[in-house]
């Protein structure tokens, strides 16, 4: 990561009904008036972006960057985090992450899957119209309710769950492969690939695929209570996309990584705006610069 550049920004928090963040051109006008150069959009917002419509259209695809070029600003990556989420979900989750999803296929995981993986399809071809080189997404996960071995690790259950998740991403990486663009997932909680361990789990059962990477944030290990810059020395070479979120973990005798079902304010972890946490950003940009 020698030529970052920046500041990009997320949009997906701040897409809303209201002006000016109902419009791509309105948002692209707020991002580059507070400094931002790049935007990483998500795929879920057809007022703003249109992915089936990307999917299709050159033309379409060339008038959303000629948009955002108005306003100095490129795009970064697309995002299908809703979207990848869908392409795995465990039971216990259906009627949760039913929302992620159209109100037709609500109730219908079948379905719902299937339209997830077409929307992951059309991102990786509109990431290529786009000239894009990464792409951020989840996992999804159907391993996540077993991930405190009580009870007892069920093993073979265990390597079911993996392998049929490599199954699921397995062609959907040989697309993205085929548009030049790297797969990057979110290392998460509440996704399968949550730690470096769960990436190489994942990353051999998809034969080392190369556009299998990932995106590095160190608020989601700091709060799991790993070494997020130890975690750049190991994985280096996987990390494509990045996101500056800052993150404290404060000890205490009422609760801990697991939070105790508290909201964000009164767990011992929780998020905090870049700089307010305890996120060491010198030596994370610092080892970033040196990939």
């Amino acid at each position: 990561m020698k030529t970052i550049k920046g500041p990009g920004i997320f949009l997906a928090q701040f897409i809303g009904p209201q002006a000016p963040f109902n419009t791509l051109a309105g948002i692209a006008q707020w991002a580059a008036d507070l400094g931002y150069k790049a935007l990483q959009i998500p795929c879920n917002h057809p007022a703003i972006f249109d992915v089936e419509r990307a999917a299709a259209s050159q033309t379409y695809c060339d008038e959303v960057s000629g948009i955002l070029a108005e306003h100095g600003l490129v795009i970064s990556e697309l995002s299908t985090h809703l979207e990848g989420q869908l392409v795995a979900v465990h039971p216990a989750y259906d009627a949760a992450f039913d929302a992620f999803a159209p109100a037709a296929l609500h109730g219908d995981p079948q379905a719902r899957q299937r339209w997830a993986v077409e929307k992951v399809r059309q991102a990786a071809v509109a990431s290529g119209r786009l000239g894009l080189q990464a792409h951020a997404t989840f996992s999804g996960a159907l391993a996540w309710p077993f991930f405190y071995p009580w009870s007892p690790h069920n093993q073979p259950l265990l390597d079911e769950a993996f392998a049929e998740l490599a199954r699921r991403w397995r062609p959907l990486l040989d697309l993205f492969d085929e548009q030049g663009v790297d797969v990057c997932y979110e290392i998460h909680p509440g996704e399968d690939l949550h730690d470096g361990v769960t990436f190489e789990r994942f990353l051999a059962l998809v034969d080392n695929h190369p556009r299998c990477n990932m995106l590095y944030d160190p608020s989601h290990l700091h709060l799991q209570q790993m070494d997020y810059l130890a975690y750049i020395d190991i994985y280096h070479a996987r990390i494509k996309a990045f996101h500056v979120k800052d993150a404290e973990f404060r000890r205490n005798g009422r609760n801990g990584v697991y939070g105790g079902y508290q909201p964000w304010q009164q767990r011992a972890g929780r998020f905090r705006s870049p700089g307010d946490g305890q996120i060491d950003f010198k030596g994370v940009f610092s080892k970033l610069n040196r990939i």
